[in-house]
């Protein structure tokens, strides 16, 4: 007699409970994104290539000035890990049913700026520049989740009908793309907080968590803070300016921006002078005991700068050298011992040469002591 059959088992959808449903293949899938994102790789360095050069040119006619404008197409490496990510809610499914569709980092630019305001700026110039498709604001994000983390704006763009239309960006119709725009501190905070690598708040240990926490508050502190400074800074620059045109300068300190309105409303502008040549010359006025532009303007009065250049060099020099030649005829012995170079064996000889020119020449010498008029 042959035994009974068991009875079959049925779940609530009438699927057999002892029938063992197949694994996904996740490297198979991972291989065969892989495969169609090796044949586009190309397309999405040059895309990177071609939206840096849009971006860098704006930033340039809109004299916006950034630390860096990075941009990579993703590593194969990184696409194929990230190609096989399980579901947030079914860790047997893939999270990205097709990868190249629906992964947009493919190409991304990350511009880093110095300050909050050029963050703004940057921000309006990719909505002019670039079609937007997304705008994500992580700051907001992280807020309105209750967590913590970096501030950060994350955009998906393409490139405009426009620029698709000229020859030499059709092939970049329709291709999404990601741009992140963020402040040196946000992104010194990005690089921190992905070096310690805890994938979930939940885990990180209440200490750690502090103290992320009051760094985070820190950054963005010392961003505005930076900001102010910056704010400051241009007021007196602004107001420094101001005097010196006005004739006061017994308030002005010496800085090189207030240096070259002084020596340009002197000695008149001189456009071959570089900006960091009148960085060294308000040191050496500093060196030598200078502390406001009185006593430069004091020092420098009834002197012929240009009579003095044509004895000197047989032509009208530039404005830092009949400048500097005069506070030599000025100063005289005083300007040698404490020019910052006087030990240097070039300057030791040459110096005192160069007074006792002046002298030949008929151009009186003297001994201005600004440390003695302090």
């Amino acid at each position: 007699m042959s035994a009974e059959a068991a009875p079959e088992q049925k779940d609530g959808d009438g699927k057999d409970l002892f029938t063992v449903e197949p694994e996904f293949d996740f490297d198979g899938h991972r291989d065969a994104a892989l495969s169609s994102y090796r044949e586009v790789h190309g397309l999405y360095s040059d895309l990177v290539q071609t939206a840096r050069g849009v971006l860098q040119s704006s930033l340039s006619a809109q004299a916006i000035k950034v630390q860096s404008i990075e941009g990579r197409a993703k590593t194969f490496e990184s696409f194929w890990d990230k190609a096989g990510k399980p579901s947030d809610t079914d860790p047997n499914v893939p999270k990205y049913d097709n990868p190249m569709a629906e992964i947009t980092d493919l190409a991304g630019i990350r511009v880093i700026a110095f300050q909050p305001r050029a963050v703004d700026e940057i921000c309006k110039l990719i909505h002019r520049e670039f079609k937007v498709t997304e705008f994500q604001d992580k700051a907001e994000a992280l807020i309105s989740q209750g967590r913590f983390g970096y501030q950060s704006f994350h955009f998906l763009v393409t490139l405009t009908d426009t620029r698709v239309r000229l020859p030499e960006y059709s092939r970049f119709k329709d291709i999404v793309f990601e741009i992140q725009v963020r402040t040196v501190l946000q992104h010194a905070w990005a690089e921190m907080e992905h070096d310690i690598q805890y994938k979930n708040e939940a885990v990180i240990p209440v200490s750690i968590r502090r103290r992320f926490i009051a760094l985070a508050g820190m950054l963005e502190m010392a961003d505005r803070e930076f900001e102010s400074l910056q704010d400051a800074d241009q007021k007196l620059r602004e107001k420094a300016r101001q005097s010196v045109q006005s004739g006061n300068l017994a308030v002005v300190e010496i800085t090189p921006d207030s240096l070259k309105s002084y020596l340009d409303k002197r000695y008149r502008p001189d456009g071959r002078v570089r900006e960091s040549s009148y960085d060294i010359q308000a040191d050496y006025l500093i060196a030598l005991g200078f502390t406001t532009l009185a006593q430069v303007d004091e020092c420098v009065q009834g002197y012929d700068y240009d009579k003095i250049s044509r004895a000197m060099w047989g032509i009208r020099q530039g404005q830092l050298t009949r400048f500097d030649d005069t506070l030599l005829a000025s100063m005289g012995d005083v300007y040698i011992k404490r020019h910052p170079y006087a030990r240097h064996e070039y300057f030791a000889t040459r110096l005192p040469q160069k007074l006792k020119e002046m002298q030949e020449a008929g151009i009186a010498t003297g001994s201005y002591d600004p440390l003695a008029r302090q």
